[in-house]
């Protein structure tokens, strides 16, 4: 039997929580999150999906133009991902809401680098290519850069993206924030300024909370009862309203807890004692012998074998 990748990391969870567990020295973990950051609330009740985001990022950031123009919304008709050359992408769903003529409603979706108070991605580098800065944005820096590309294994929301076609110099693609921009011009990140019908607020993380829960107050038929980002992930510097429940529109569903407050956790106690790594892969080792005699076992019952 063949142990598959979700699998490996469910073994090496258990091994490594064992690990983690027999060690008392370990200090707790501590959140590393700026206090306030700056950040973005995104309405979806409020976007039209006229791709003027992805335009602004191209443009702000210099990025290649799109097979695709952006005044072209037949791209809607399937599902993206932000990639190397797009930081952000807009797709739509139709998660079954009706207007008064009985026609399916679209929610559109503006999906981009989340930029964690914990950023796992920050979190799995291991020459600290990628920090979270004061400002909220998760920076990344190509000359520490080493193309492990543990940040793409990491993160969550699957947003880091890789050169393949850049055999030379390849770098991690993802939402800068517009840091340069926002952190030496004072203005605000290009998707944010572009938008023609203020579906993007840029602002302090807590004036922003602050507004999403006021306008789910004041009006609770148009919005669901979440602020996706609030907790998700311990929190991002992305926020989102929804009028419909996020599963319905591409959301992924992740632990409130930072993703790194496991890992850093491990990291410690394996290091508190110089035996620890010797524990962890003999673990290791053991759990993968046994899924192996599993899988023999189980092949040998299928072919009618005794």
């Amino acid at each position: 039997m063949e142990l598959s990748r979700r699998g490996f990391f469910k073994v090496a969870g258990a091994a490594g929580a064992g690990v983690a567990g027999s060690s008392r020295s370990a200090e707790a973990w501590q959140s590393r999150a700026p206090a306030d950051p700056l950040g973005c609330l995104v309405d979806l009740t409020r976007c039209i999906g006229c791709r003027k985001c992805e335009q602004g990022c191209q443009t702000v950031n210099h990025l290649p133009a799109p097979d695709q123009p952006f005044d072209d919304l037949t791209v809607l008709d399937k599902k993206r991902r932000p990639d190397e050359r797009a930081y952000t992408v807009v797709n739509r769903y139709y998660p079954g809401r009706r207007d008064d003529r009985d026609q399916l409603v679209p929610t559109f979706v503006k999906v981009q680098c989340m930029h964690c108070q914990d950023p796992a991605c920050a979190s799995a580098c291991i020459v600290g290519a990628l920090t979270k800065k004061e400002n909220g944005a998760v920076h990344y820096d190509v000359t520490k850069c080493i193309g492990c590309r543990y940040c793409m294994v990491a993160c969550p929301f699957e947003i880091p993206a890789y050169e393949y076609r850049d055999p030379i110099t390849p770098r991690v693609m993802k939402c800068t924030f517009c840091y340069e921009r926002v952190e030496k011009e004072g203005r605000r990140p290009g998707c944010a300024e572009i938008c023609p019908v203020e579906a993007i607020t840029f602002g302090r993380r807590s004036t922003l909370l602050k507004l999403a829960k006021k306008r789910i107050n004041s009006d609770p038929a148009t919005y669901v009862d979440h602020i996706y980002g609030e907790h998700e992930a311990g929190g991002t510097s992305w926020l989102y309203l929804s009028g419909v429940p996020f599963d319905r529109v591409g959301f992924i569903e992740v632990p409130h807890r930072p993703l790194t407050q496991l890992a850093e956790s491990i990291q410690s106690s394996l290091f508190s004692y110089m035996w620890s790594p010797i524990v962890l892969f003999g673990m290791l080792g053991g759990l993968m012998w046994a899924f192996r005699n599993k899988g023999d076992r189980d092949n040998r019952d299928i072919g009618g074998q005794p």
